[in-house]
């Protein structure tokens, strides 16, 4: 398995205690560089209509648990529509 692999069989396992980076590279790696990622918030373009994009915070180094799951439904949703694993 590769890192990419690992980290979100983690995310799946235990989406409380996520660091915000490792929810950034799981982020870069399906839905690309964020549009925006100044401020404490990375904002990623996903591909389908209504509502495109990822918003993820961090929270004192950790991903916050809503967001984690929010990514989770969001990656399940573009293997769906794309029919592949990236």
């Amino acid at each position: 398995m590769t890192k990419i692999d690992d980290l979100l069989t983690s995310l799946q396992r235990n989406p409380k205690n996520v660091r915000f980076s490792d929810l950034c590279n799981i982020c870069d790696h399906y839905f690309g560089e964020p549009r925006q990622k100044k401020s404490s918030h990375c904002v990623y373009k996903t591909p389908w209509q209504g509502d495109p994009r990822i918003n993820i915070q961090n929270d004192k180094g950790k991903a916050k648990a809503y967001q984690v799951k929010q990514v989770l439904l969001a990656i399940e949703k573009l293997e769906v529509n794309h029919g592949t694993k990236k």
